[in-house]
């Protein structure tokens, strides 16, 4: 035994690479994981996003509107959609169809030519201030020359100030403090990391300590051990979310302007989902190691994708395809909609409903999965 052994190095190589044989997926996840990051930060993520949804509310029509809605599509920052009614407006903001509606009212063009320097009013979703803050920018910078060629003669030499001022109305969050958007997405992302953790290993932990035998020798059918494993995280993850909501309140000053227990509601179907994928996690994988990883594999687009990180509206067509197939996404519109801008159950049903699809779909999958034998 004295000294380095070639041979006994050998050996251990060839165990350590049948040991790595036996497990598959945890070599699929080694190598799939930092491709993921880089294709993701590569071409999924910008802090600059551009095609905004806008809406447009005017009485009127004008030249000077056309040239206002022109100058504002070719900064590339805003996509203009054409509201009827201010509350069709109003109700797009608040389920986040839009992030701006441009208001122009009447007799806007006849101020113009009499050099009364009218004001549009511009309202912006604040609840993400860094997704705003470049499109809000260039509406300022662009509305001292805007209309330059559509004034009449008399008007066009370089006027000494604008022809017309943007008043921007920050909506639901009016200071754009970056916490009141932050707090209410991490209810969704501390939920998601501790309840998906938790439940990926607790079949994979009972196999690899033997108590697994003693669960198959038991008269319950796969989904009743599912059940089982699920409703006490369920009610663990709803302390979780009173913590979080009470000192979001106290120490970051967080509004609660709609219903609690509307927001409990939807995180209940958001809880159950995770805990569902997380049994899902721990059945088809053999070890502890190989669930975290699998476990891992399915936070890291969850985090970038849903909007928590980056802004959703900045990422390519593709990558919010994606971020739509993610409860993560859902939860942090609702959340965020339920305590700053006091949306009821119609305005978040359109979130709701996906996270309750995901939530049945991998527990039929989690159940089907599920192997009543060790082999």
């Amino acid at each position: 035994m004295k000294g380095f052994s070639w041979a006994r190095l050998g050996a251990m190589l060839r165990k350590e690479w049948q040991q790595m044989r036996r497990d598959p997926m945890t070599i699929g996840l080694t190598v799939m994981l930092p491709l993921l990051q880089l294709f993701l930060f590569g071409f999924a993520i910008n802090t600059n996003p551009h095609h905004l949804p806008t809406g447009l509310l005017s009485a009127s029509h004008s030249q000077y509107e056309r040239s206002i809605v022109t100058a504002l599509q070719n900064t590339g920052y805003f996509d203009i959609h054409t509201f009827q009614t201010e509350r069709q407006a109003n109700e797009a903001l608040a389920r986040g169809d839009v992030l701006f509606v441009l208001e122009i009212p009447p007799g806007f063009a006849r101020a113009v030519d009499r050099g009364e320097h009218p004001s549009v009013l511009l309202d912006a979703d604040a609840t993400d201030p860094v997704a705003i803050g470049d499109a809000t920018a260039a509406v300022v910078a662009l509305n001292a020359n805007v209309l330059q060629r559509d004034l009449p003669p008399n008007m066009q030499a370089a006027p000494a100030t604008p022809p017309f001022s943007v008043v921007i109305h920050n909506r639901y969050n009016p200071e754009q403090i970056t916490a009141l958007n932050i707090v209410p997405g991490l209810i969704g992302t501390i939920l998601l990391m501790s309840t998906l953790v938790i439940t990926t290993l607790s079949i994979t932990r009972e196999r690899e300590t033997g108590t697994m035998e003693n669960l198959l020798a038991m008269p319950v059918r796969p989904v009743e051990v599912m059940l089982g494993k699920i409703v006490p995280y369920v009610g663990l993850g709803y302390v979780q979310v009173l913590l979080i909501l009470t000192f979001s309140a106290l120490a970051f000053h967080v509004p609660v302007r709609g219903s609690v227990l509307l927001l409990l509601l939807a995180l209940g179907v958001f809880i159950a989902g995770n805990l569902a994928l997380g049994i899902l996690f721990s059945t088809i994988a053999r070890t502890q190691q190989s669930a975290q990883q699998l476990a891992q594999f399915s936070l890291l687009p969850s985090m970038m994708l849903s909007g928590f990180m980056f802004p959703f509206q900045g990422m390519p067509g593709w990558a919010r395809g994606i971020g739509e197939l993610l409860p993560l996404t859902h939860i942090l519109r609702i959340c965020r909609g339920v305590l700053l801008k006091g949306n009821t159950m119609a305005e978040i049903v359109p979130n709701l409903w996906p996270m309750a699809v995901f939530a049945v779909l991998v527990s039929v999958v989690a159940v089907l999965s599920y192997r009543e034998t060790l082999d």
